[in-house]
């Protein structure tokens, strides 16, 4: 029988791996896998939805799932990531704790990106801190046109500016960013984190909520979807059995050049759980319905949508069922 010949774009991580080099394959599937980063393929996909399933923004997907874009989602994660961490202040802002971003002028990629909805969220459930106060200013344009509401005042820089140098030259007070800000990486003695001690308030927020943050999801383009159905859990196979071989291979210490590897794998099963990254519904159910509040609450959809909604419905099930 002739295989279904499908595009993926996603990133290079261990938990894809297996797909990318095809040790992997989807049933009825022949995949032309496409690695890339995460800005440029999410903005292929919301501007141009140009692959048949496409890692993407959680957020941005929220976003897209309010718009009736043509994709829906499988409950696959491949991306998560703690966001105490990617919080950025100037040394001599007065910055010390968190409640004193209020009216501060913050940096970010852009507003929509998952990472940010997620940080502010959280700084704003258990920090005190106020969005509707800071003056919010973005490096690059939104990955969809968006109108923000009166309350957010936001500003993209001009071309050419760049926010971590604003932010060295004291134009800018603080940053939140999706990976370390680059004054930070080189060590620049003039930018510190906010938390000091993140990994500790990261972990304590994991015992308070159940919550590892999820960054991204992963898309089928309806009109594959309205056509070949069995698609869905296909792929939610395949990415689950990836994900199985990424865990095989940190359990043998062969196959990592980190000398405690094995001390590292036994302290997140500790902490996360034996599954730190479950490819289902209900497993993330509660991160699920705080994203959604958060992004309601910032301006990004007009309605929440229940979780259910945003999942291809024969995906729905732990042990989904092919249908043809």
């Amino acid at each position: 029988m002739t295989e279904l010949r499908l595009t993926l774009a996603c990133g290079d991580y261990d938990l894809t791996r297996a797909l990318i080099d095809g040790s992997v394959r989807p049933a009825g599937i022949e995949l032309t896998v496409l690695t890339m980063p995460s800005p440029e393929r999410h903005w292929r996909t919301m501007r141009f939805e140009e692959f048949d399933v496409a890692e993407l923004s959680m957020s941005h997907y929220l976003v897209a799932h309010a718009m009736r874009r043509a994709f829906t989602a499988i409950p696959v994660f491949p991306h998560r990531r703690f966001r105490h961490s990617f919080i950025f202040v100037r040394r001599d802002a007065g910055i010390e704790h968190p409640v004193d971003l209020n009216g501060k002028r913050i940096a970010l990629r852009t507003f929509q990106n998952t990472a940010g909805v997620w940080t502010r969220g959280i700084l704003a459930d258990d920090c005190g801190f106020d969005i509707a106060s800071a003056r919010w200013f973005t490096q690059d344009e939104e990955e969809t046109p968006w109108t923000p509401p009166e309350w957010l005042w936001i500003e993209q820089v001009p071309e050419g500016a760049n926010i971590d140098r604003l932010l060295l030259d004291s134009e800018l007070d603080a940053a939140i960013y999706p990976e370390a800000l680059p004054s930070f990486a080189r060590g620049d003695p003039r930018v510190a984190r906010l938390f000091e001690r993140p990994k500790e308030i990261e972990h304590e927020y994991f015992q308070r909520t159940g919550i590892f943050p999820i960054m991204h999801t992963v898309v089928v383009r309806n009109e594959v979807l309205r056509q070949f159905p069995w698609v869905a859990v296909s792929m939610l196979r395949a990415f689950r059995e990836a994900k199985e071989r990424c865990y095989r291979r940190l359990a043998d210490p062969r196959q990592t050049a980190l000398a405690w590897v094995q001390d590292l794998v036994e302290e997140q099963r500790g902490i996360l759980g034996p599954d730190p990254w479950p490819y289902a519904l209900e497993p993330n159910r509660a991160a699920l319905t705080v994203l959604i509040r958060y992004s309601h609450s910032q301006g990004l959809i007009p309605n929440p949508p229940r979780v259910e909604e945003l999942f291809a419905e024969n995906t729905l099930s732990e042990s989904p069922r092919y249908v043809s």
